[in-house]
């Protein structure tokens, strides 16, 4: 869903500085002992070509700080600024356009109808043929909008938002309702629009999608930034590796685990058999498990949910 009902005016041609810039943001709800603190106080810069996901429990401020990059709400204090101008600006103007959970779609008009009419708006209809195959539309052109699945649906508010070819893309739980091989096709899509200078940030309760497509993770929790990073390093820096293995010799097995437990290794465990551990060395503790004669040796990388988890909990 586009955030903007009137045409686009011609875009600047401005090419440097970051495509987002939030500066000490705070937005607050209520009074007294009923005051809830949404967002307190949030900087956060995001650079041209970026793919951002924004993580956090039910309550992280998550979709307060996406209302205040599109222009939706103003922050009680602090500064949004989308490619060097407010974000009001930047929508009118067609330069940030989002895909939203909230807002409908006319039932009663076709999938084609319904992009031709806001194609009308942004002055863009040069652009369907292009945004309907980017979206997926293609076969379901003359299908009533009241007759497509969730899924779709999505992918319907996904071409209206490319159709005033915006240079920064914000996606609300964007895939939805799709299925396994739609929600692929999306994120290629997406992942094509950054190598071609888009930005995209979107926020995703799908902790899978985050770290197959994002290259870079804010984590938010009560209403602040706790973590910010690329996702590779963001979930390898939070334990290490877990090494799993079985060790036949009972005193080779014991030996390994005390020293692991006195190196500060996390998760130790035995058994039967089957040693355990988590440990930020695993390539030195598979060396060691073999030579003490392992076998069905295992090596796990940390998940995105376990450093979320570690990074959310009280």
């Amino acid at each position: 869903m586009t955030t903007t009902p009137a045409p686009a005016p011609p875009r600047a041609a401005t090419t440097t500085g970051p495509a987002i810039e939030l500066a000490g943001i705070t937005r607050h709800f209520g009074t007294g002992s009923k005051l809830v603190r949404a967002v307190d106080g949030i900087d956060l810069t995001i650079g041209r070509g970026e793919i951002v996901a924004l993580l956090g429990p039910n309550g992280a401020g998550k979709t307060t700080t996406l209302d205040m990059l599109l222009g939706l709400s103003t922050p009680d204090t602090g500064q949004v600024q989308v490619l060097g101008s407010p974000a009001r600006r930047a929508v009118a103007s067609g330069r940030i356009a989002a895909v939203l959970q909230t807002g409908g779609l006319l039932p009663d008009l076709t999938v084609a109808e319904t992009v031709q009419v806001i194609a009308g708006l942004h002055g863009a209809k040069p652009r369907i043929d292009d945004v309907m195959q980017l979206a997926g539309l293609t076969d379901i052109a003359r299908r009533r909008v009241g007759k497509c699945s969730g899924g779709e649906q999505q992918r319907v508010k996904f071409a209206l938002a490319l159709l005033p070819d915006p240079d920064v893309l914000v996606l609300d739980e964007p895939t939805a309702g799709m299925d396994v091989k739609a929600r692929r096709r999306f994120w290629n899509t997406m992942r094509e629009s950054a190598d071609a200078g888009r930005t995209v940030v979107f926020a995703t309760h799908y902790l899978e999608e985050a770290e197959q497509f994002a290259r870079r993770t804010v984590v938010m929790d009560r209403g602040r930034i706790v973590a910010d990073g690329e996702t590779a390093h963001l979930r390898a820096a939070l334990g290490g590796r877990t090494v799993s293995a079985t060790v036949p010799d009972t005193d080779a097995r014991s030996t390994i685990a005390d020293e692991l437990r006195r190196a500060g290794a996390d998760e130790v465990r035995v058994d039967g058999t089957r040693l355990t551990a988590r440990t930020t060395a695993s390539d030195e503790l598979a060396a060691q498990l073999l030579a003490a004669g392992a076998t069905d040796l295992e090596i796990t990388a940390p998940t995105l949910e376990s450093a979320f988890t570690d990074l959310t909990e009280d």
